[in-house]
């Protein structure tokens, strides 16, 4: 059955239900979308084009959606999982109930929206959605998360005394594989309230809106219409200049059908969630560069995950590579492995709001105890820097508990700047964007004498022979990059002073330098073979093999063959003309053979 609402409603035109349903019952959505259907925005491609099946385009965007409940008998219960169709193992719904619920503790009245993260069960596919792969490689890396699911929650707890327990409690759960944090908790509002009212009919119809949505493609304007209301987005790509907002450029004219405009999809408001602890914003920074374990113990799962997440997030556009979870409960598949005392604890950032984590993570090197949120435009006391001892319970007082020394010194001025609007009354978006630029500016200046140096890794061109193979980059030598910072270090692009090598030294035996520089060195190889494919099209291949033997010469066809392979697997960045040329000199080649050769050779691979 297929219920979806008009796609240009504009504010305020939400339909009723019954025409949904009404509408829906006189036609079934077809197994196979017809091909060759024009976009209804050339900004868009909705991939019906492609011959996507049914629900591929939810699957782009989401895995599935679950509702939990609470059963007396059974405790937090899937109770709806949509499309039916969708697939999650036993531990991945255990997760998923768990984590639907703040802990009884945190005694959430009314509607709270929060986002959990957790691990997809081994022999799941890892990769983006199949129809997708194509474009994962455009997307930013620190929007690539593959192997994990993103739990967005709307959680409604009010007074309901014709219930046994008093009280009705459920949650409404997106299932994604994308980390658009924004964009999910925005869709969320726009549907959960209505939900509640109108059950299960109604988020069929809401589901059948996002298996209309176009994919999402990074670099495209969207317009994705759901129940009613058009969200216009934006998905980044790893081309944007870091710290713009490329809609804000696109919207100079007003669209009519337009309700909602998304700046972003997936920041969070990280003024709001470092205000506490602004004062030591800094300190917090180095010790996310370098990876260290980290736990915020929060009084709620609001509080916990944007948090995390505006943690994670104040490195970028580094990625952050160690695991992070915005709402980690005791019930977690994670949690002996996380809280065990027999080794170190490990490289990940935690969100909690259980008093009992207060004593099980209390020998973790660094503890960050924040009490409510302020709505915004309210600005809470600063927290101090506290030894460790003296956190005990979850009662103890808001804090940053660490003894860690920050290799850096503070930098008095971006703190007089966020005092100043302080006392303004600078709205948090202002204020957002001000510490958002500040950590921009500080990881740049980090990260730019190691891009330096790693490019000089490189083989020059020159050296990239077609009949050999591709050079290897050189190797990485920690004590030679460490050299290069004296002539060309962060101080050309920061006004910090401190002790930058020490910083550089603990970096390179983080995960976080681990996954960059693994990242790095793959992009750098593919160049290296895109070069190699581009120096193979400017050779005369003809007159090649009018000097070498039949054999040398399929030889030399069944390497070109699998080096277009190679190009189309691994996306390497070559030009389109590249490819062209190459199976053109193949063809051509193919033809100067005799007959019985040729025709095995057209049969073998791909031309």
């Amino acid at each position: 059955m297929a219920l979806r609402g008009p796609a240009g409603l504009g504010p305020g035109s939400r339909r009723p239900l019954d025409e949904a349903v009404a509408g829906a019952e006189g036609r079934e959505a077809p197994a196979l979308v017809a091909a060759g259907g024009a976009p209804e925005d050339d900004e868009e491609d909705d991939g019906r084009g492609r011959g996507l099946l049914r629900w591929d385009s939810f699957s782009a965007w989401l895995h599935c959606v679950c509702v939990v409940g609470f059963d007396l008998e059974l405790g937090q219960a899937v109770e709806v999982i949509y499309p039916q169709h969708s697939k999650l193992t036993d531990r991945e719904k255990t997760n998923i109930c768990y984590l639907s619920f703040p802990d009884s503790n945190s005694g959430c009245l009314g509607d709270t929206q929060f986002c959990f993260r957790f691990r997809q069960s081994s022999g799941r596919r890892v990769s983006l959605h199949c129809l997708l792969d194509q474009f994962d490689k455009d997307l930013p890396v620190y929007l690539k998360d593959p192997a994990y699911f993103y739990g967005y929650v709307y959680f409604r707890q009010v007074r309901d005394k014709t219930l046994k327990r008093g009280y009705f409690q459920k949650s409404l759960v997106l299932i994604s594989k994308l980390p658009y944090i924004h964009f999910f908790h925005t869709v969320l509002k726009q549907i959960a309230p209505e939900y509640f009212e109108k059950n299960e009919p109604y988020l069929e119809a809401a589901c059948n809106d996002v298996d209309r949505w176009p994919a999402p493609v990074p670099g495209k304007t969207l317009h994705l219409p759901i129940m009613g209301v058009v969200m216009k987005v934006r998905i980044p790509t790893c081309h944007d200049k870091p710290g713009t907002t490329q809609i804000v450029q696109l919207t100079q004219q007003v669209d009519t059908n337009i309700s909602v405009i998304l700046p972003t999809v997936h920041e969070v408001d990280i003024f709001r969630c470092f205000c506490p602890v602004f004062l030591h914003s800094q300190m917090l920074w180095e010790l996310v560069l370098l990876g260290e374990p980290l736990v915020v113990m929060a009084p709620s799962p609001s509080e916990s995950s944007e948090t995390v997440l505006a943690l994670v997030n104040c490195i970028s556009p580094l990625k952050y590579f160690s695991d992070f979870r915005p709402y980690f409960t005791i019930h977690d598949s994670e949690f002996k492995e996380y809280t065990t005392r027999t080794q170190a604890p490990p490289s990940v950032i935690l969100g909690v709001t259980n008093p009992f984590f207060a004593k099980t993570l209390q020998h973790w090197p660094h503890i960050i105890r924040i009490g409510d949120l302020k709505p915004t435009g309210e600005i809470p006391k600063q927290v101090k820097v506290k030894k460790l001892k003296n956190l005990k319970t979850l009662d103890s007082k808001p804090g940053v508990y660490t003894s860690y020394k920050p290799y850096l010194n503070r930098d008095e001025e971006i703190i007089k700047q966020l005092q100043k609007g302080v006392q303004q009354k600078r709205p948090s978006e202002a204020q957002s964007v001000i510490l958002r630029r500040y950590f921009l500016e500080l990881t740049q200046s980090f990260i730019i004498p190691l891009e330096r140096y790693v490019a000089s890794l490189m083989p020059l061109q020159k050296s990239i022979s077609p009949w050999k193979s591709p050079p290897q980059l050189r190797q990485f030598l920690p004590e030679e990059f460490m050299k290069t910072l004296e002539k060309t270090g962060p101080q050309l692009t920061s006004r910090i002073k401190g002790d930058w090598i020490g910083l550089y030294r603990h970096f390179l035996k983080s995960p976080n330098f681990d996954g960059w520089f693994k990242t790095r060195r793959k992009e750098m190889t593919q160049k290296l073979e895109a070069l190699h494919l581009e120096a193979l099209c400017e050779e005369d291949l003809l007159l090649w093999i009018q000097k070498h033997t039949e054999v040398e010469t399929v030889d030399l066809v069944l390497k070109l063959k699998n080096k277009l392979l190679q190009a189309d697997r691994e996306h390497l960045p070559v030009k389109p003309d590249t490819m062209e040329k190459l199976r053109t000199h193949i063809d051509a080649i193919i033809l100067a053979l005799p007959e019985d050769l040729q025709g095995i050779l057209l049969k073998t691979g791909m031309t």
